[in-house]
């Protein structure tokens, strides 16, 4: 990596160049990324590659009349003092806030440039037009929230985030709900059945793991299989599998972890009641993200949740 401060006035024209390139992509990359589930947020990163693809042939331009047709490619990770970006396609999806931040973040570092750049150059053109570039940068925010007033009125803004919340609901919300209340309701039959059965925490801890595990497992691997996502919306498969098993996992390890305690019948007690808690949080996030009445998802969870447990306990103790 070469120091900025080396670069000469040719290699500091390319390297705005290529920076106004990759930040016009960017811009294409986030309007593609939103144009199906938010079409006015894309509407508005195409206006602001528009914006850079104007910045990138005044350069152009600029770079011809001065040093001729051939453009070196030097790019941002060829000089130090750049910031990391992870690629947007690696990063994806990203909410339309974190899209907004990454957007400053990148107009900030370019603006930066600009100005640094202004100050080494001894041409009077060059040094005019790096000027004017650092001025717009300066006002592209600005200009981003002028553009978002007539593209994103409140009732837009309002239906997009209604849009958003509907789909980490259906990508990560029901996954991850399914995969919790199989974990928290199905391993307690075979848990408190092994712990009465044999009066031993220890045991009851092996029968709990192994049985969190597997349905972890088995629940991971199902729903990562029961549709690509490409037609119901609901995301990449195995990001949807790998929540939907983990927390399957963690929901049947909350009352196998008390089974730890020696003292057998202070096992049991504290699993009975982690098991409440987790019945709580299951009501509630059926509440909070499934729009079901506090009353009604408290009572199929309580019930179906006392039904497996009688169950275990039945068994168990026969």
């Amino acid at each position: 990596m070469k120091k900025f401060e080396t670069l000469t006035e040719r290699e500091v024209l390319a390297l705005a160049i290529s920076l106004e390139e990759e930040d016009e992509r960017v811009y294409a990359d986030f309007a593609e990324g939103v144009r199906q589930d938010y079409p006015a947020s894309a509407t508005l990163f195409d206006a602001m590659r528009e914006q850079e693809s104007g910045h990138r042939q005044r350069l152009i331009e600029l770079y011809r009349q001065r040093f001729g047709e051939h453009i070196p490619l030097i790019r941002r990770q060829d000089v130090r003092g750049f910031a990391f970006r992870a690629p947007v396609w690696l990063t994806s999806p990203l909410s339309l806030e974190t899209i907004r931040k990454h957007a400053g973040a990148m107009e900030m570092e370019t603006r930066r440039f600009y100005e640094k750049a202004a100050l080494r150059t001894e041409d009077a053109s060059t040094r005019q037009l790096l000027d004017n570039l650092a001025n717009e940068e300066r006002s592209h925010e600005q200009y981003a929230a002028e553009l978002e007033k007539k593209i994103l009125p409140a009732n837009v803004k309002a239906d997009e985030a209604e849009a958003q919340r509907r789909l980490f609901v259906l990508q990560i919300v029901q996954p991850g709900l399914a995969g919790l209340m199989d974990g928290s309701v199905s391993t307690l039959a075979p848990v408190f059945a092994a712990a009465l059965a044999t009066r031993n925490s220890w045991d009851a801890f092996l029968v709990g793991l192994a049985a969190s595990t597997g349905a972890g497992i088995s629940m991971g691997f199902a729903e990562a299989l029961s549709d690509d996502g490409s037609l119901t919306g609901r995301g990449h498969p195995w990001i949807r599998g790998i929540v939907c098993g983990a927390m399957t996992a963690v929901g049947g390890i909350g009352h196998t972890l008390p089974f730890l305690i020696h003292d057998f019948h202070l096992a049991m007690v504290i699993a009975a009641l982690v098991v409440v808690v987790e019945l709580g949080i299951i009501t509630w996030i059926r509440k909070k993200y499934m729009d079901t009445p506090i009353f009604s998802a408290a009572l199929q969870v309580g019930l179906g949740g006392a039904l497996v447990f009688l169950t275990g306990v039945l068994i168990g103790s026969s």
